[in-house]
């Protein structure tokens, strides 16, 4: 299963910028990689892996904004079609279950 979690932050005043930042480096913290910039992704081995990450990305969200988080299993990630400009991309293969991040 995959998370992903999708924000937009208010970045106008200084301590909005450095409430979005400091959610960001949580998001990376947790073990999330970077898909866009405020697109960030997660492997997760069961449910209640997926639960656990949900609760911390909610305890780690700023004032304002807003804030999605979606799951999907690994069929459906390896359905993602990507492109880099007009470039497609191979396909996404979700991780083994033994590999570590």
């Amino acid at each position: 299963m995959w998370v992903v979690v999708m924000f937009d932050l208010p970045v106008v005043e200084k301590p909005e910028r450095k409430a979005a930042t400091d959610f960001r480096n949580a998001l990376l913290d947790m073990g999330f990689e970077m898909s866009q910039f405020s697109v960030y992704m997660r492997f997760c081995t069961s449910q209640a892996q997926i639960d656990t990450y949900g609760k911390r990305v909610e305890d780690a969200l700023p004032q304002g904004g807003k804030v999605n988080i979606l799951q999907f299993t690994d069929k459906q990630y390896e359905r993602i079609i990507t492109f880099r400009g007009k470039t497609k991309q191979l396909p996404n293969k979700a991780p083994d279950q033994f590999d570590l991040f």
